[in-house]
This record gives structure tokens, C-alpha cells and sequence, in this order.
């Protein structure tokens, strides 16, 4: 299997919030691959990554970092490939990384999700590779079926609660 996703970190201790990405792209059955770099600390590394994963294969890449979170940036100015940041809460509630990441110079995007949603990063990215994918945007409007279907649940199980003054 090549992979389709490529999950980086700026280090391994930012694997708490990322392996959500992971657990998704698995049930998904998304091919994935898995590694830490750091711009600052390997920004060879980082640039030997972000130039050769077109030539294999991956076409989105999720990229966390905290704190300076050049790392996304990094890697968009480096590929054609479309990034997906994901800030980390390292420092300042994740408003640093947030910054760092979304404040990107027009030509050099990087989508951006929220502090710590390393899921959303691998949802969105699920949804970018189901353009082209018929039987992954199944996958997704399933996915996103059972999200309705967990609201229609709960508001069934609420309905279930009695207070003295509700009225539904």
C-alpha cells in the first residue's frame, strides 16, 4: 500500500492530538503514513519530505505543530499538495499555533482547522480524496450520516427527562 495521507508532527509528543487523524484515516480505510519532523530541528528532513510526497502518492497531508507552527507552512511552500494544519495547544491555549499556521502569505495556503482538531484535519482530508473517490464519499456520507443520527438519538434520550417546569 502507498500511502494517501501523510500525518505529520512536529514532534512525538504532539502524538495525543494527532492520532485521532490516525484512528480516523483507519477507519476509513484510508492509507496513511505516520512521522515526525521538525522545521526548525530537521528543516533538511522536512523539505527532503515535503518534495518527494507528490512522487509518492500522497495527495493531502495533515500537518501538526505548536507553538512558532511553521511546520505546515513549511511544508506548503514546498508542495503542490494540499496541507491541512492542525494547531497544537503547546503554549498561549493553542492561539500561537493557531496564528502561526492560518496567517499564511497569499500563494502559500494551508487549510486550517481548529486548536487541536487533528480529526477534523483527517475529515477534511477523507472529503478531499472522495472528490475523485466514489467509493470513499460513500464511506464519508456515512460517516456523516451517523453524526445525524447520534443528535436524533440524543434529543430522543432527552425527550426521555422530566423536570418539574420543561415542557418538552
Amino acid at each position: 500500500m502507498k500511502p494517501k495521507v501523510s500525518i505529520i508532527m512536529g514532534s512525538t509528543s504532539d502524538l495525543k492530538v494527532m492520532e485521532s487523524a490516525a484512528k480516523f484515516m483507519d477507519d476509513m480505510e484510508i492509507p496513511f503514513e505516520m512521522n515526525a519532523l521538525s522545521a526548525h530541528r530537521t528543516p533538511e528532513k522536512v523539505e527532503e519530505f515535503a518534495k518527494s510526497a507528490q512522487g509518492r502518492g500522497v495527495q493531502v497531508i495533515i500537518a501538526g505543530a505548536g507553538m512558532a507552527a511553521h511546520l505546515p507552512g513549511v511544508i506548503a511552500a514546498m508542495t503542490p499538495i494540499p496541507v491541512i494544519g492542525v494547531p497544537i495547544n503547546a503554549t498561549l491555549d493553542g492561539m500561537d499555533s493557531l496564528l502561526a499556521i492560518v496567517q499564511m502569505p497569499p500563494g502559500i495556503p494551508v487549510a486550517t482547522v481548529g486548536i487541536n482538531g487533528a480529526k477534523n484535519a483527517a475529515i477534511l482530508a477523507a472529503q478531499i480524496l472522495a472528490t475523485a473517490d466514489e467509493s470513499l464519499a460513500k464511506k464519508v456520507l456515512e460517516f456523516k450520516s451517523e453524526l445525524k443520527e447520534k443528535i436524533v438519538n440524543a434529543n430522543e434520550e432527552l425527550a426521555k427527562i422530566s423536570y418539574k417546569f420543561k415542557v418538552n
